[in-house]
């Protein structure tokens, strides 16, 4: 149900703190950008991988029962 309408109703929203917009938009550094956005995906990536890993836990478990 909080899925749904989060999809469907979803509100624009600044995702970077005023230091970090300030650093990505002064000067046009690529390098800088790319780095914060490598961050961004690393942070995004672990719980992913935590849940993949419980998720496969519990399989063999269940599977080692059977």
């Amino acid at each position: 149900m909080f899925l749904l309408i989060f999809t469907f109703f979803s509100m624009s929203a600044n995702a970077q703190c005023a230091m970090c917009r300030a650093a990505l938009t002064s000067e046009g550094n690529t390098t800088q950008a790319a780095a914060v956005n490598d961050g961004i995906v690393y942070l995004m990536v672990i719980p992913y991988i935590l849940v993949a890993g419980i998720g496969y836990a519990i399989y063999r478990m269940k599977k080692n029962k059977s």
